[in-house]
């Protein structure tokens, strides 16, 4: 057989003639290693030029090869070498301890030359098998894992693009997006331990893709003209009507990406929630259906507080923002009428929170300037 291409067998006996006598035996056909007691046959099993099979004797002093198959079998590094027990304990408990233990065959001594020689080419044969299916499902984790970022990448370049297309028309987007964003997330992870929201906020994902689909509560305002988009102040009756469409716009727009691509993407279930039902109420006084209660649906209770209290804290051209203590007393006294009762509670707990993320993400003067700019030219076009 090719040296190169020869397995490495252990030979591991505290005896120097049962070394000599199977070392013989195997030395034309594979490449040998001894080991006389247990700590060595372990270092030599743990080096990186592990062997591909173990003969193991179980009668060793110090430690037995019961104990070194147990540490082997232990070990993530060695736990794949086979092992067969080459001995002279013959008694049936003997076996079924060995086999129990991990080993693949059980010899006893004396031994027969062609059974021994048979037993370990048909074991290396299923080793190589195995390593070949490790490989192979090794691989295939990887190429998951490759394939799962770069769809995850897709999904946040998707909602990234979208939310940027709403930016180039809202002059109040912006930062405004990434403190929604992260008071979601906040307000998520508080309310998962509530019994009535287990059910939804169940694990991470659920969790990172409300984090995901946020910026996009407000996309369908790119459907707005500009003339009641960019207005410096109070809408007349019929602006305010049509303003609020940018909740049905928002969602049609959704699906229309949809149904061009001939599915529905899972991805953006809570994004289409959101889109829609952010400015309902919780005593049904909302639009755009007048849902109530827990009719509305949790991504856009979550929505509704989080956008609410950014707006009431936010800098616009034509407004101060609200200081933080007096937006938390509004959005306290909207307990049950605004907003999900639960959902108030959690975020007054979280109040400090809130007020980190609107001042880690805070809109600079350079900001507002550049807000001012783009709603002059828009109102002088």
């Amino acid at each position: 057989m090719n040296e190169l291409v020869r397995a490495t067998i252990l030979v591991v006996d505290d005896k120097p003639d049962n070394l000599v006598l199977i070392s013989g035996l195997l030395k034309d056909e594979y490449k040998i290693k001894v080991a006389n007691g247990g700590e060595k046959a372990l270092q030599i099993a743990r080096s990186d030029s592990p062997p591909d099979l173990i003969l193991l004797d179980i009668m060793m002093p110090e430690i037995d090869g019961y104990e070194v198959c147990k540490r082997l079998k232990a070990d993530n590094k060695t736990k794949h070498i086979p092992i067969i027990f080459l001995t002279a304990k013959s008694e049936s408990d003997d076996e079924t301890k060995g086999f129990e233990l991990g080993a693949v065959d059980y010899i006893t001594k004396p031994i027969s030359p062609p059974i021994v020689m048979s037993r370990i080419s048909t074991h290396l044969s299923v080793k190589k098998m195995a390593d070949f299916l490790r490989d192979q499902n090794t691989f295939l984790e990887s190429e998951v894992q490759k394939r799962t970022a770069e769809l995850t990448a897709i999904q946040d370049v998707t909602i990234h693009a979208m939310a940027s297309l709403a930016e180039t028309r809202d002059s109040d987007t912006g930062n405004h997006i990434r403190r929604t964003q992260h008071y979601v997330k906040l307000l998520a992870e508080k309310l998962r331990f509530n019994s009535r929201f287990t059910h939804f906020l169940d694990n991470e994902k659920t969790i990172e893709m409300l984090f995901k689909s946020a910026p996009l509560h407000d996309i369908g305002k790119v459907g707005i003209p500009d003339r009641i988009l960019l207005k410096a102040g109070r809408f007349e009756s019929h602006e305010y009507e049509i303003m609020k469409t940018h909740t049905t716009l928002g969602r049609d727009a959704i699906l229309q990406a949809e149904r061009e691509l001939g599915i529905e993407v899972p991805f953006l279930k809570y994004a289409k929630e959101i889109a829609l039902s952010h400015q309902e109420k919780w005593d049904g006084s909302g639009y755009p259906e007048g849902l109530a209660g827990d009719a509305i649906p949790i991504s856009a209770r979550l929505m509704a507080v989080a956008d609410v209290y950014d707006a009431l804290i936010s800098r616009r051209v034509y407004k101060a923002g609200m200081p933080h203590e007096k937006a938390v007393e509004i959005i306290s006294l909207g307990k049950g009428t605004h907003f999900d009762p639960d959902m108030v509670d959690a975020f007054l707990e979280l109040q400090e929170e809130f007020k980190a993320v609107a001042a880690h993400y805070v809109d600079s003067d350079e900001d507002m300037a550049k807000k001012i700019d783009y709603m002059t030219i828009s109102n002088n076009e």
